[in-house]
């Protein structure tokens, strides 16, 4: 059997990021490890607080010879547009929800809205990422 364990998204500042996703999000750190072994890389993820088989990977931008510069600023520009990578939350009470991240400091692109497919809003993180925030109709 093949599952997912962790998704990744690119983050310009890992502590930023970091206090974003704990303190204003509500999830849980995972792991917070660096290696010095290579080159300091940091491996950090996080995760929603009962859902212990996933985690989001909070990935800092390498750079030479992992990644070269114009590729680098190639993701720095689609972050910048919110197109690097989108994490959809589901709950069970949009509305709630989102007034409860909004109460934490989220800053919402969208407000709940109806949708076909359930009650949806969004926010981005402080690296420009797209999040939504999804309240799921059964379409069965």
């Amino acid at each position: 059997m093949i599952t997912i364990g962790s998704a990744q998204l690119w983050v310009h500042d890992q502590d930023a990021a970091l206090d974003f996703y704990t303190n204003k999000v509500g999830m849980e750190i995972r792991s917070d490890v660096t290696m010095a072994e290579m080159g300091n890389f940091r491996w950090l993820t996080v995760g929603p607080t009962g859902q212990q088989d996933v985690e989001i990977v909070l990935m800092d931008i390498p750079g030479p010879p992992v990644i070269d510069d114009e590729s680098a600023r190639e993701i720095r520009n689609l972050m910048a547009k919110g197109f690097a990578g989108t994490i959809f939350l589901v709950t069970d009470d949009c509305q709630a929800s989102y007034e409860e991240l909004a109460a934490r400091g989220v800053e919402f692109i969208d407000k709940p809205e109806e949708r076909p497919y359930g009650i949806d809003a969004s926010f981005r993180d402080p690296s420009g990422n797209n999040i939504r925030l999804t309240q799921v109709r059964d379409l069965g």
